[in-house]
C-alpha cells in the first residue's frame, strides 16, 4: 500500500467513526508518515498515526491500532486542553512536529489550521528548536530521577528504557526530524552522521547496553519475545495505554518490524523495541495471567540481561547514572547540530 492510499483510508475512518462522536473537534496526522509523499510505499511494519482532538481536559482511551480499508491505523485521542496554547505546542517536542506541516485531516472548528498557522512559520527558529530540545532533555533527566527500583521488574525496566531512548530524540529534534518511536536508533544514526557527530552513536548504543551485541543473540531473544507476545494476545483483558500494541493486528509492527531490522543488519537498533515489547507483555501478564507471567519471566529477564547487560536493580541504577552523566555531552553535540542548522537556514 502507498502512503496516499493509507491516508485516504485514515480520512475515511475519521469521517465515519470519529466525526459523529460527541465532543469531536478535528483530526490530524502525526508520526513517521508526516512529510512522506503520497506515492511512497508504506511498509507492512508501519502504521499511520492519527490524532483525534476532543473537547475538554481529558481524552477518551485510545482505540489504538485498527485495520480500515486495508490500512493499519494508530488512533490516539488528544484533549483540546493540551493544544489550546499555541506557544506551548511550539515548545513541546512531541507535539510541535504535527503542526509544522499541514497535517490536518478534518477541522470543522478551524482551530487546528490556526494552530498550524502559528507553529509552522516559527518551527525552525533556533530558539524554538532549542526549547524543544530542552523539553526532550528534561524528559530524560526527570523520568530517570524518578526511577523506583521497588516497582515490578517490567515496570522498572520501562522506567529506565524509555527515558534512555529519549537520548536519540534530542539530536533528532535539533535536526528538525521526526522523533520517531520504534525506529529512533536508525533515525538518529543518520542524523549524527549527517552532522559529523557519528562518534556519538556508539555511545548511545552503549547506554542502551547493546553496542557489542551480536545478531544471533538478538534473533534468539526476538524468538522468545514472539512466544511471549503470542501467549499474551489471547489473555490480555486489562486496558493499558499500550494495549493496542499487543494485538494480532499489531504483530507486524511489534514483532515482524524487529525481524526486518535484524535482517537488514540493524540488529542493535532492534533491541530497544524488543525489550519494550517484552516489558509491556509482562506488565499485562502479571495482571491478566499471573501463572503465564511466572512461566515466561525467565525468558524476559534473560533478554534484558543478554541485550542490555542489566541483571539486577544495582545494574539498573548504575546505568541510569551513566545516562545522566552523559546528558551534558549529548547537549554539547546538540548545540553543534543547532548551530549547523542555523547556518544552513541563515
Amino acid at each position: 500500500m502507498r502512503v496516499g492510499e493509507a491516508r485516504a483510508a485514515a480520512a475515511h475512518w475519521v469521517a465515519a467513526h470519529a466525526r459523529p462522536a460527541p465532543g469531536y473537534l478535528g483530526a490530524y496526522f502525526s508520526g513517521s508518515t508526516v512529510g512522506r509523499p503520497d506515492g511512497a510505499e508504506l511498509a507492512v511494519s508501519s502504521d499511520v498515526d492519527v490524532v483525534v482532538v476532543t473537547e475538554g481536559d481529558e481524552a477518551p482511551a485510545k482505540p489504538g491500532k485498527l485495520l480500515h480499508e486495508g490500512a493499519l491505523l494508530e488512533i490516539t485521542y488528544e484533549p483540546w486542553a493540551a493544544l489550546a496554547d499555541p506557544d506551548a505546542v511550539l515548545g513541546a517536542y512531541h507535539l510541535a512536529g504535527g503542526f509544522n506541516r499541514d497535517t490536518v485531516i478534518d477541522d470543522p472548528t478551524g482551530r487546528l489550521r490556526a494552530l498550524h498557522a502559528y507553529v509552522a512559520p516559527r518551527f525552525a527558529e533556533r530558539d524554538q528548536v532549542r526549547r524543544r530540545c530542552l523539553d526532550a532533555r528534561h524528559r530524560i533527566e526527570s523520568r530517570l530521577a524518578a526511577l523506583d527500583t521497588g516497582q515490578p521488574f517490567a515496570a522498572r525496566v520501562m522506567a529506565w528504557l524509555f527515558p534512555t531512548g529519549v537520548t536519540t530524540h534530542v539530536p533528532l529534534v535539533a535536526a528538525l526530524r521526526n522523533p520517531t518511536i520504534r525506529l529512533r536508533y536508525p533515525a538518529v544514526r543518520d542524523v549524527l552522521t549527517e552532522y559529523g557527530q557519528q562518534a556519538l552513536y556508539p555511545e548511545l548504543l552503549a547506554l542502551l547496553g547493546c553496542e557489542k551485541v551480536c545478531a544471533r543473540r538478538v534473533r534468539h531473544h526476538l524468538a522468545e519475545l514472539t512466544k511471549t507476545f503470542d501467549a499474551t494476545v489471547p489473555v490480555a483483558r486489562t486496558p493499558f495505554f499500550f494495549s493496542s500494541d499487543l494485538t494480532e493486528r499489531a504483530r507486524p509492527v511489534a514483532v515482524d518490524g524487529s525481524r526486518e531490522l535484524i535482517d537488514r543488519g540493524d540488529h542493535r537498533e532492534a533491541v530497544f523495541w524488543i525489550v519494550a515489547t517484552f516489558a509491556r507483555c509482562h506488565t499485562v501478564l502479571a495482571v491478566d495471567a499471573p501463572e503465564l507471567h511466572t512461566a515466561r519471566l525467565p525468558a524476559f529477564r534473560e533478554a534484558v540481561a543478554g541485550l542490555t547487560g542489566i541483571a539486577s536493580a544495582g545494574d539498573l541504577l548504575a546505568r541510569r547514572d551513566e545516562v545522566l552523566r552523559f546528558v551534558p555531552r549529548l547537549w554539547a553535540a546538540t548545540e553543534e547540530i543547532l548551530a549547523a542548522g542555523a547556518e544552513v537556514v541563515g
